[in-house]
């Protein structure tokens, strides 16, 4: 369910969601000139201010985001990664939630082949928990609450029989399958940040909001990053600063009128996962009910290994960026897997673990798992217009997006015509590899035959690197391998697989400063290296280190 809430004189109030915050300045009539430097200032690099500031980048409004560290830096980059209703959401009677998502789910898996797919889950029944009645009808709903052109509907399964089985207890003879979807989710963050460059906004990282003052006719901020302080002015403002957002309001934006601009309180949700070597061969996702009503995902995840989450444990400490996961949250994940699988998940199996915080409106629910993942957004336009973005899930972000350019063209006297819907994602249009006539219904079958045209056009390519690639990038493999005609036209290896062309490409054009931003978030490859490989991946990231326009690096 969108919420849209607003002070005087609106019907509506804007929302949070995202990094940090940022500043702008004068609001005129759409008839008149503005003499500001931004319509839209964004305070937030994570999924939803990236995905606005790409929204209404195609709008024709004049965008600038900031973000105070790296795109994708925190909770958008540490999600269990899946492009779902939220099958579980129904249990709390969130339909309206659970419809959206499923609507989105495909519109997504479509936009983004190469690093977007759809995933068969598995739940094997366990007559202690929820009837096998109750499973049924709630996958009946999920296969009907939204059309379905991409994705197979929900069946059940003799686990004795299925290949999902063969992992499983043996006391576990029955299971349902269902689908979703899975994503790549930092790299769906810098995706909607290439878009919304390449059609105008200026996307500036590593850039703290200092101060961001509201006046009558527009915002002024301050902004701090390497290449020292900015003064900028805006006609608008977007609080996207995820777990922050209500910190952006209470520290950061401040009102010349003197109104306080926090009306709402986050609840911050700390969700962690472990990841461990592969558990199981097959390609099906598992879905398993915990005695405490929960559930957690088994997932395949980077072809070797098992990603295994998530927990909801309310966040303890006053910094966001500083989640990690604990020891007894290890424990519950290792020990709630093991109901289910025949080989025991141990603590001393986890070859890695990642936690984010998910910024939820406090309802007073003693649950946090209860607590709605819907968005708000909170409309501000006592002077100059304040748009917060609360709560909402990777699933909704594209929708979420359309509604805050919506509700930023209604709060500037402007409309201007939604377009995202059906729009491909950077490097997702396939249709110069394997022909815009011959594809498919399956955007995963799309997929496998670019993986093959690359092969062709490239045969010098290493398979493996090809594949790794044309995930990556999908049809911005061309920007990344350039007029290279050999392996030896890469560059040196810096660590096995990766190539000083695609450093450097990642330095250019998706702001990647540190072995960090390359090794955890435009890829995974931090999973396969050693701690050696990895160091020289930082070192090289930090002797090439230089500031560009659009990509400065400390």
């Amino acid at each position: 369910m969108k919420r849209f809430e607003s002070e005087k004189p609106l019907d509506r109030e804007p929302s949070h969601i995202g990094s940090e915050p940022i500043a702008v300045s004068a609001i005129a009539s759409p008839q008149q000139p503005s003499a500001t430097d931004f319509d839209v200032l964004i305070v937030g690099g994570g999924i939803n201010g990236c995905g606005i500031a790409r929204d209404l980048a195609g709008r024709g409004w004049r965008v600038l985001l900031c973000e105070k560290d790296d795109l994708a830096a925190h909770t958008s980059s540490s999600s269990t990664k899946l492009i779902h209703g939220g099958l579980r959401y129904l249990e709390y009677y969130e339909f309206s939630l659970v419809r959206k998502a499923l609507q989105e789910r495909e519109v997504l898996l479509k936009s983004a082949p190469h690093i977007m797919w759809p995933l068969r889950f598995v739940m094997p029944h366990d007559p202690s928990m929820r009837p096998a009645w109750m499973i049924r009808i709630g996958l009946f709903l999920y296969d009907h609450l939204a059309r379905r052109e991409v994705l197979p509907g929900s069946r059940t399964v003799d686990l004795r029989r299925h290949e999902a089985g063969a992992a499983l207890k043996p006391a576990f003879k029955r299971g349902f399958v269902y689908s979703d979807g899975w994503v790549d989710d930092a790299r769906l963050v810098v995706l909607n940040a290439l878009d919304a460059r390449a059609r105008g906004a200026e996307v500036l990282t590593r850039t703290r909001c200092a101060s961001a003052q509201r006046s009558a006719d527009g915002w002024t901020a301050v902004l701090e990053g390497p290449e020292g302080r900015r003064t900028v002015r805006a006609r608008a403002v977007v609080n996207a600063a995820g777990p922050w957002a209500e910190a952006f309001l209470r520290g950061v934006a401040h009102s010349a009128q003197g109104e306080a601009l926090a009306t709402r309180h986050l609840r911050l949700v700390k969700g962690s996962h472990i990841v461990v070597p592969r558990v199981f061969g097959h390609d099906h996702a598992y879905i398993f009910q915990n005695p405490d009503k929960r559930i957690i995902f088994a997932i395949p995840y980077q072809d070797d290994f098992t990603l295994i989450g998530t927990t909801d444990i309310e966040l303890q400490g006053d910094d966001p960026g500083a989640a990690r996961i604990g020891a007894d949250e290890i424990d519950y994940l290792c020990e709630q897997a093991s109901r289910y699988f025949a080989q025991p998940v141990k603590p001393s199996d986890v070859v890695w673990t990642y936690s984010g915080v998910r910024p939820l409106l406090d309802d007073a629910s003693g649950d946090p798992a209860a607590v709605t993942r819907d968005y708000m957004l909170e409309s501000n336009t006592a002077a100059a217009p304040l748009l917060s973005v609360w709560g909402g899930k990777i699933t909704t972000f594209r929708k979420l997006a359309e509604d805050a350019a919506d509700e930023v063209g209604r709060m500037l006297g402007e409309t201007r015509s939604a377009w995202t819907d059906g729009a491909f994602m950077a490097g997702g249009d396939l249709a110069d590899w394997i022909g815009a006539t011959t594809r498919s219904t399956r955007p995963d079958d799309d997929f496998e035959r670019f993986v093959a045209a690359v092969q062709v056009r490239h045969p010098w390519l290493e398979p493996a690197l090809a594949h790794r690639l044309a995930r990556a990038y999908g049809a911005r493999i061309s920007e990344v391998l350039g007029d290279a005609a050999s392996m030896a036209e890469l560059g040196p290896a810096v660590a096995p697989g990766l190539h000083e062309r695609e450093l450097h490409y990642l330095q250019d054009q998706e702001w990647a400063c540190s072995g960090d931003d390359v090794l955890w978030r435009r890829s995974k490859l931090g999973l396969r290296f050693t701690p050696q490989q990895r160091d020289q991946v930082g070192a090289w990231m930090q002797r090439h280190a230089r500031s560009k326009e659009g990509a400065p690096c400390s």
